[in-house]
């Protein structure tokens, strides 16, 4: 059903540092479910890691479908 998909978003600036990367991922990293989970970033790099995507904010904000 269209606009009924669940998702999670963490949004930071830039992740410059270990300590942000850990922040912004940690949160998502405890939710148990398998809804898709991204940290959005201004970041070209993709960082990605235990199934949690990690995209730059003008591809997320372009993506057709999350």
């Amino acid at each position: 059903m269209l606009g009924k998909e669940k998702i999670y978003v963490q949004v930071t600036y830039i992740l410059a540092s270990e300590e942000t990367m850990e922040r912004e991922f940690s949160v998502l990293e405890v939710i148990p479910d398998n809804y898709p989970k991204y940290v959005v970033c201004m970041d070209e790099i993709d960082r990605g890691r235990n199934g949690i995507k990690n995209v730059n904010i003008r591809d997320f904000l372009l993506m057709d479908n999350y």
